[in-house]
């Protein structure tokens, strides 16, 4: 469940043509170092929200419909801004010359972690699941939960690092043009995910 969960919004595939501008001009090695690094940190970034979910949502006083509003709204808007031909152009141009300019490591955490990586949609999810296992009156069942979805976290950060490191290959294969495409069908995606998250936690709001 918790791979099946995660992975629309963490969207490895999806985010590997995004965050690519970043990666661009390093060279092999500074491309492995600063990939790892981004996995080390989507692990640690999605474990602390996994256990410290249920006390943030209890000490601001959130429900989980709230988040899943808000953060499908972020969703939207990062879709949105990709989709948007003009902006993307500038959007990359302005990377290819800050990466030249400025340490990668500055940007390793925020955007590309958060909240390219794992955004708002990946933290509304893992409230959820953290809520759910929380719910559990069963202790052996609740370890239990916990451990599949610490699985599931570790599996999808795989798929980052291998996505991450490979995107490269995968857009000169295609072209300028067969890449602006794919970006473009993945942005959609994100998008709708964004969408589907939102409406979701309206829904509940509704019937409230």
């Amino acid at each position: 469940m918790g791979i099946i969960a995660l992975f629309p919004v963490v969207n490895p595939f999806g985010s590997a043509f995004l965050i690519s501008p970043y990666l661009k001009n390093l060279s092999k090695s500074q491309k492995k170092n600063a990939v790892r690094k981004i996995t080390i940190y989507t692990f640690c970034f999605c474990v602390s929200i996994l256990f410290m979910g249920p006390f943030i949502l209890q000490a601001f006083g959130i429900s989980i419909s709230i988040i899943q509003l808000g953060g499908g709204i972020m969703i939207c808007k990062i879709g949105w801004e990709f989709l948007n031909s003009d902006e993307q152009q500038r959007s990359e141009n302005t990377l290819k010359e800050n990466i030249t300019q400025i340490n990668i490591s500055d940007k390793l955490f925020y955007p590309i972690t958060f909240p390219v990586t794992a955004g708002a949609g990946t933290i509304s999810v893992l409230f959820t699941l953290s809520a759910h296992a929380g719910s559990m009156v069963n202790k052996s069942s609740y370890y239990l939960h916990l451990v599949a979805i610490l699985i599931s976290i570790t599996f999808l950060c795989g798929l980052v690092y291998v996505c991450y490191m490979n995107i490269r290959r995968v857009l000169d294969f295609l072209g300028p043009n067969g890449g602006d495409v794919v970006k473009r069908i993945f942005a959609f995606l994100v998008f709708c995910v964004g969408l589907q998250i939102a409406f979701t936690g309206l829904l509940v709001l509704l019937k409230i």
